[in-house]
């Protein structure tokens, strides 16, 4: 199939690696160094599935039609690069693989013509030097939110490992609470297993997903089954005492492995680009203050994001956790 992937970064350029060694037809937009890098060498995948160098058509936006278009910029550049590559997108199916709660309903008023799906990687994936992608946790693909999803999840699953959502909506909720590890990362600048081994960033990372789940429960959201997450385990999760629901965030770093995991919003603070934190923490913020469930934790996890993103200076995690604590002093 011919496929194009718009944002070949950390998933986005381990997919276009994986789906080149598929045996598909695959372009991809790129920029800067890591544009001219994938030009003159390929996107070189490592890691957990193994070692492969795509040499693909590259450029800053698409030149060819292609069957199927994957979307995988961050959450607050998707609009744009869709209205950027739309001429060539035309009517073809449009799979939005991103973070968040809106990147369908994004996709679907920004190219009005085509067919759109979603999609959740469930799998971790590195891009820290031009050209090179590194996957650091294996896990399937996640499909689904159009009459499409299955026929779309058929073709990419010659390729790599996917799963077809029946409800994307609260395979959505469920994925918010996973992409909860990535933020403290950013802020201390840790990798995710370094802040689930320190004590007083575990709770912390404990309280901002708990304030997640109490929101989503809120607005009457039942979780998918998806990475190990289930509607009963987060149920027992939010009423569980503290230290109890710490295991969560401990069987959470088990199933990452030993490979060092940055996570995306650290990923962008080393590259000096704008954080998606907003479309992940400030999610549950705004969707908290819709439903009337406070999110004190997770709000001043946004503010020190923004912090860093402006000082480029990470906090030292004692900072952090105290800061933690008088913005929710009951914890």
């Amino acid at each position: 199939m011919r496929i194009a992937v718009i944002g070949a970064g950390a998933v986005g350029g381990a997919l276009a690696a994986l789906l080149h060694r598929g045996g598909h037809d695959v372009q991809v937009t790129a920029r800067g160094t890591h544009l001219t890098a994938i030009r003159e060498r390929g996107i070189r995948l490592r890691g957990a599935w193994g070692e492969h160098t795509a040499r693909v058509d590259a450029g800053e936006r698409l030149t060819a039609p292609a069957e199927l278009v994957i979307v995988t910029t961050k959450a607050q550049d998707a609009r744009a690069a869709i209205a950027d590559n739309l001429a060539v997108i035309g009517d073809a199916t449009v799979l939005v693989v991103q973070n968040g709660l809106d990147a369908i309903e994004v996709a679907r008023q920004a190219a009005p013509h085509s067919p759109v799906l979603g999609g959740l990687a469930m799998f971790a994936a590195s891009y820290l030097s031009a050209g090179q992608v590194t996957v650091t946790t294996a896990g399937p693909l996640w499909i689904g939110g159009g009459e499409a999803a299955a026929d779309v999840a058929r073709v990419l699953g010659t390729a790599l490992p996917v799963e077809l959502s029946r409800d994307f909506a609260s395979a959505q909720w469920s994925k918010l609470v996973v992409n909860q590890v990535n933020a403290l990362p950013a802020v201390t600048g840790l990798s995710v297993q370094e802040v689930i081994a320190h004590r007083g960033l575990r709770r912390v990372l404990t309280l901002s997903m708990r304030e997640n789940v109490r929101v989503a429960r809120a607005l009457g959201v039942r979780f998918a089954p998806l990475g190990g997450l289930s509607d009963p385990l987060l149920r027992a999760f939010e009423v569980a005492p503290l230290w109890a629901a710490e295991g969560l965030p401990r069987l959470m770093r088990r199933r990452m492995g030993r490979t060092p995991n940055p996570g995306s919003t650290l990923q962008s603070i080393r590259r000096g680009q704008p954080t998606e934190v907003d479309y992940l923490n400030g999610a549950v913020v705004a969707a908290g203050e819709g439903a009337g469930v406070p999110t004190p934790v997770n709000a001043l996890i946004v503010r020190l994001v923004h912090e860093v993103e402006s000082s480029r200076a990470f906090v030292v995690p004692e900072v952090v956790v105290a800061r933690v604590v008088t913005a929710d002093p009951a914890e």
